[in-house]
């Protein structure tokens, strides 16, 4: 059986350094991703979304791993964009306007019938709100900063700040905010959340 880290095949995307923000290239991934909106905090609609992303990637995982390519690989990180209509929602933190998508990469090599197959399942066994609102779709993001920030989600705020100010001294910000997730809130201390902080911008 073949064995597929992504995440250390692609290092310089999700092992970042919290020590400065960094220039990088993303180049074009597909993603389980599914949209909506409110405060993540208390928003039924954000828990139900990441249960559904979760079960489907995980199901695709196991059957890709019991298929005859034979091949385990991680599954990747809980990845979120973030948005607002009106942006003084995010100075404000004014949550409950707040926009997203939450999204998990697939690799290359899971087709899209595969990924139908673990939704079906995923269905057949659970009854999920937000399992039809689930879509694969390939993402492309180009030249962005990003930093690793260690610490509460409520925190973010000055290494938000850095790689902006990063961003303005070199050309301008461009897109949706982005964050890579690396920890397991549910476990980990607070203080020792890993949060990579993407920003993309114009070359």
């Amino acid at each position: 059986m073949s064995k597929v880290d992504l995440k250390r095949e692609l290092k310089h995307l999700y092992q970042a350094s919290a020590k400065e923000v960094v220039r990088v290239d993303v180049p074009t991934f597909r993603f389980l991703m599914i949209d909506g909106e409110g405060d993540p905090n208390t928003s039924q609609a954000y828990a139900e979304a990441v249960e559904a992303l979760f079960s489907v990637a995980y199901t695709t995982k196991f059957m890709i791993k019991k298929g005859s390519r034979g091949i385990d690989y991680a599954v990747m990180p809980l990845e979120g964009l973030w948005w607002s209509e009106d942006m003084s929602a995010f100075t404000s933190n004014d949550r409950s306007r707040w926009k997203w998508t939450m999204m998990i990469m697939q690799p290359h090599f899971v087709e899209e019938a595969v990924i139908q197959t673990a939704m079906a399942e995923v269905r057949r066994k659970k009854a999920l709100p937000a399992l039809d609102a689930l879509r694969l779709e390939d993402f492309t993001e180009g030249s962005c900063a990003q930093i690793l920030h260690i610490g509460p989600f409520t925190e973010e705020g000055p290494t938000i700040q850095r790689v902006h100010d990063f961003i303005v001294a070199r050309s301008a910000l461009a897109g949706k905010h982005h964050e890579v997730y690396l920890s397991d809130i549910r476990r980990a201390d607070p203080a020792k959340w890993k949060t990579i902080i993407r920003q993309p911008m114009m070359r």
